[in-house]
């Protein structure tokens, strides 16, 4: 039985191949009716066979080499516009197509496309001749094809005059993407630009710097190659060859052109990466060759081949080596994988490829599945004309997953892409036309049409849940992002450095570089502030100076006590000016010393204030001795200040401060000192914060002191305000973000530096400008006699107390000793506390009351 199948089929072969072509419809591969007419072109079998006649006539020879996967292609775009048919994308207009087999021969392709540019309707075929092709009704409204460059290129210069549409799902040569010379031509794949690009790339990042290029020689080889070439370079990446062979198989060099190919590759035995632009049909050759010489290299795949199972058949294609290659996207495959397993339920009365393929199982019915294509491919020498009867049927319904197998996922989705996005611009047109006329547009209008609004520069395509990329809606680009063309893929990321973006936007904008300036009204503000606080200085060092003999000036620990501190605060206030204007080095570094060293010197002064009061009014004498020996005035504020300036020289030598671009905000450059270590700008205030909460224990300790002479009581509530408000500072400095954060400092210091200022100097002010009467020697003395009367007093009723309980002896009047006692001890007091704040007048007071002891201060 087996044996009567071959014969029939080669009788059929040879039949057939001498069949010429009787009628244009002969040479149609497959054919539906409907209102509008889709053309398709596929390379439905490998080559076209040579014709043997002297001289060569010009006719169509038939065609062998049915090849599957090209097959697939070919069914593909069937099933696609069924769905579109069974569907309501065009209610009540059907798509019909006519689909033709390229032979992989531009001379073929040449042919069907003379045929989509007669005019519609007309019995004889006829293409006419116009200037002015706008009302020109042709057979076809669209043509879905081909898929080899170098014959979509010849095909689109053709359907130009037409303007007819032509989408490839396929073609991927670089020069297609002028539209001066191909304006009607678009592609659902992208460019050789890209995968030329992505192939330097990967075979940089492997490593391989010496290579081997083997491309065809046609429009599309030749430009694959020279893309490449310069990407290559771009790439550091050397070609050590380059091989061309014959763009089609009928060439009859072809054979030979392969040989030398692979023994170029053996004679540079150092090249181990071959770069390959060829169609499935030439690799298919080169590997079968490749093998049997054992050439084992790895091989870059261009799209054309990466993913054909045609390779996969060939034997022992292992032994060939590695192949990496590049692939288009794929889609959902479910609903044409449902359309083969259904495949024999199919109409094939005008589907000749599909009635070949069934003849075709139907010969190779003995064969296993492994050997299934290399069976098809070895009985495809001609077209089988006959018909399929119940058996073949049967034999093609149990074979169907075969088909499954053989299916390329990226040409089937962007044969899917392109019938659907024809879909959609048909549906366009149709809304305010009556479709089921042929006439009702024409193929030009079509590429004025889309399924998605024009998406316009500020805008991108956001793919919707279609699987159609040409189907999309348009989103405004975010902030800090930009598009600057129509239908961008995606929206361009902006240097967020330097540059911004607001939504929708066509460019990038230059960033503006802020800081806390001098116009700004917040830094006048501050800067008033600070120069007022100047002012009060100056003036209070004046009305100390004019007062320089009063008693409330000596008590304040005289003239130069006074000075040093006031210097203090004015550096204090004129430090805030180094935090506004534009940020630089210099200033980052002077800031935080200068306020650091001063602020310190001022608490150190005020310190030795504190602990002298505390000294000249203690009567306890444990505590009198200790801080007789604690009281050493200049080596504690030198030792307190040398402190801090050793703090702040160890942060200039190892963490200076220093101007920082803030780049993290959207649409602005913060320019700002960056401190440089956190932990240095902490120990210094950390340091100044210990120095005023030993300063106000002592200022606490002395808060019941004279009235009007008592720096203790204000020292505390000066010292309290600067706690409050460095208190504050810590979480406001760490939340607070932009060019306002040096005001937040400056505040801070200005708030501590006018408690201090306001502390320490206006109540002797107020009583040396309000009260004169009491800033007077017999005043001071007067009020040292009330103070120490109370205080010996009290002493003395203690000290009865005592020796009362101690002699178990009950006395209700003072001895003339007791009171001999206490008086002696108020006279030493008396004398003691003058001293300390009236040193002048401290002869007056050792002759006026006797004493015992004498202060050491």
């Amino acid at each position: 039985m087996a044996l009567l199948i071959i014969l029939i089929t080669c009788f059929v072969i040879i039949f057939a191949t001498r069949q010429p072509c009787q009628a244009p419809d002969d040479f149609m591969a497959a054919s539906s009716p409907g209102h509008i007419i889709i053309g398709g072109l596929f390379a439905i079998h490998e080559k076209m066979l040579s014709s043997e006649d002297y001289p060569r006539r010009p006719e169509i020879q038939k065609c062998v080499g049915f090849e599957i996967s090209n097959f697939l292609q070919t069914l593909a775009m069937i099933h696609s516009i069924e769905m579109i048919n069974n569907s309501t994308l065009l209610s009540g207009v059907k798509l019909g197509y006519e689909i033709y087999d390229t032979c992989t021969d531009v001379t073929v392709a040449m042919a069907a496309a003379l045929r989509f540019l007669s005019k519609f309707n007309s019995s004889g075929e006829i293409v006419e001749f116009k200037c002015d092709y706008s009302s020109y009704t042709p057979r076809v409204k669209a043509v879905i094809g081909a898929g080899y460059s170098e014959i979509t290129m010849a095909v689109s210069r053709m359907l130009n005059l037409q303007l007819i549409p032509q989408v490839s799902y396929e073609s991927t040569a670089e020069t297609l993407s002028d539209k001066i010379r191909f304006p009607s031509f678009l592609r659902t794949v992208p460019s050789d630009f890209y995968q030329t690009k992505a192939m330097a790339q990967l075979i940089r990042k492997s490593g391989w710097n010496w290579i081997g290029i083997i491309t065809t020689d046609d429009d599309y080889g030749r430009l694959a190659l020279n893309t490449f070439t310069i990407q290559a370079v771009a790439n550091n990446v050397c070609i050590a060859f380059k091989e061309v062979l014959p763009a089609f198989l009928s060439d009859n060099t072809i054979e030979v052109r392969i040989n030398q190919a692979l023994e170029k590759i053996i004679a540079e035995a150092q090249v181990n990466v071959i770069v390959v632009f060829l169609s499935q049909f030439h690799v298919f050759n080169l590997f079968s060759k490749a093998i049997e010489r054992n050439i084992n290299k790895i091989w870059i795949a261009s799209d054309n081949w990466s993913t054909a199972t045609k390779i996969t058949t060939i034997p022992n294609v292992k032994r060939i080596g590695k192949v990496v290659g590049f692939t288009f996207r794929r889609g959902n495959m479910s609903s044409f994988h449902s359309f083969l397993q259904n495949l024999h339920m199919f109409p094939s009365d005008n589907n000749k490829p599909l009635n070949e393929y069934a003849m075709l199982l139907a010969a190779c019915a003995d064969a296993k599945d492994s050997d299934l294509s290399q069976c098809i491919s070895n009985y495809s020498q001609g077209t089988l004309a006959y018909k399929a009867n119940k058996d073949i049927e049967r034999n093609f319904s149990l074979r169907n997953d075969f088909l499954w197998d053989y299916t390329e996922p990226g040409f089937v989705h962007s044969i899917q892409l392109a019938v659907f996005a024809l879909g959609y611009a048909i549906r366009d047109l149709c809304q305010a036309r009556d479709c089921q006329n042929p006439n009702a547009f024409q193929p030009w209008e079509q590429i004025q049409s889309k399924c998605s609004k024009e998406c316009l520069p500020g805008q991108m395509k956001k793919i919707t849940k279609s699987q159609h990329i040409c189907c999309y809606e348009c989103a405004n680009c975010p902030e800090n992002h930009y598009s600057n063309q129509t239908d961008m893929d995606h929206c361009l990321l902006c240097n967020n450095e330097t540059h911004w973006a607001p939504v929708r936007s066509t460019m990038c904008f230059e960033k503006e570089v802020e800081y806390l300036n001098w116009n700004d009204s917040l830094a006048i503000l501050l800067l008033a502030l600070s120069l007022l606080g100047i002012v009060f200085v100056l003036a209070i060092g004046i009305i100390f100076t004019r007062n320089l003999n009063t008693p409330v000036v000596k008590s304040s620990g005289g003239l130069t006590v006074c000075y040093v501190i006031l210097f203090c605060h004015f550096l204090n206030f004129a430090s805030t000016g180094f935090f506004i204007g534009e940020p630089q080095n210099f200033t980052c570094k002077t800031r935080q010393m200068l306020f650091g060293v001063s602020f310190t010197l001022c608490i150190s002064c005020i310190l030795m204030k504190s602990l002298k009061i505390l000294l000249a009014f203690s009567f306890d004498p444990k505590l009198q001795k200790f801080l007789k020996c604690l009281y050493k005035p200049i080596p504690i504020v030198f030792t307190c200040t040398g402190i801090q300036v050793v703090i702040c020289t160890l942060w200039l030598i190892f963490a200076a401060p220093a101007v920082e671009e803030n780049v993290s905000l959207p649409r602005v450059i913060i320019l700002e000192c960056e401190e440089g270590s956190i932990l240095a700008f902490g120990t210094m205030l950390g340091y100044i914060a210990i120095l005023a909460f030993i300063c106000f224990i002592f200022a606490f300790k002395g808060r019941k002191l004279p009235e009007n002479y008592n720096e203790a009581k204000f020292i505390t509530f000066g010292m309290l305000i600067y706690f409050i408000a460095w208190i504050t500072f810590i979480p406001i400095y760490t939340t607070t973000f932009g060019k306002y954060l040096p005001a937040v400092e400056i505040i801070v210091i200005l708030i501590s530096n006018y408690g201090i200022l306001c502390c320490t100097f206006f109540p002797k002010c107020y009583v040396i400008l309000c009260k004169q009467d009491t800033n007077t020697k017999s005043a001071f003395l007067k009020m040292i006699y009330s103070y120490s009367s109370h205080c010996a007093s009290s002493l003395a009723v203690s000290h009865v107390s005592l020796d009362t309980t101690n002699s178990n002896v009950t006395t209700t009047s003072r001895s003339s000793a007791g009171k001999s006692a206490a008086w002696q001890k108020r006279e030493d007091f008396q004398a003691q506390a003058f001293a300390c704040v009236c040193r002048e007048n401290a002869t007056y007071v050792s002759n006026a009351l006797p004493r015992k002891r004498t202060s050491s201060i």
